[in-house]
């Protein structure tokens, strides 16, 4: 079978390369946590359990799909700035800094304390990732962080409010 020849990827882009590429790398890191606490905020919506189970239940559903949905649009700025973004489970795992929780019994308080930290991580790469974009002169990845960040804080504000009852 003959070799397909590595090319490079050829993006129109007129940002520096250096600096978009830490930018980039950034944005893989916060990429790779998303997907990391989807499939945490997945977990715990299908192990949920006690007497707020329909509001918990309901509560990790609407915070996963809020969080797939980002992923997308993640990966698609690092790609409009030239650069590459995660290819598999095994590269997210490389690049996640979020801890997997693989307990056999999560109490929903726990659940719900483990994601609003999380999410408050998650917030403080946004903000970091920001610096970078800000830095690059990269307007248009900086403003989406923006959205990101915000819809990253409410997500620990339902959590921790939900965690009021507990």
């Amino acid at each position: 079978m003959a070799k397909t020849p590595k090319s490079k990827l050829k993006t129109p882009t007129d940002l520096g390369s250096n600096a978009v590429a830490t930018v980039a790398d950034a944005l893989n890191g916060i990429l790779a946590d998303s997907f990391a606490l989807y499939f945490k905020t997945k977990n715990f919506h299908w192990h949920v359990s006690g007497p707020h189970f329909r509001d918990y239940h309901l509560l990790f559903d609407d915070q996963a799909t809020q969080i797939f949905a980002t992923t997308d649009l993640i990966a698609e700025r690092v790609r409009k700035t030239g650069n590459t973004t995660l290819r598999s489970i095994g590269d997210i795992s490389r690049h996640q800094t979020s801890k997997d929780n693989n307990q056999d019994f999560v109490s929903p308080a726990n659940m719900l304390a483990e994601l609003r930290d999380d999410n408050l991580k998650l917030v403080e790469s946004l903000r970091a990732a920001k610096d970078l974009a800000d830095d690059a002169k990269d307007n248009a990845t900086s403003a989406v962080i923006d959205n990101w960040t915000d819809d990253a804080e409410q997500r620990a504000w339902f959590l921790f409010e939900a965690a009021q009852a507990v």
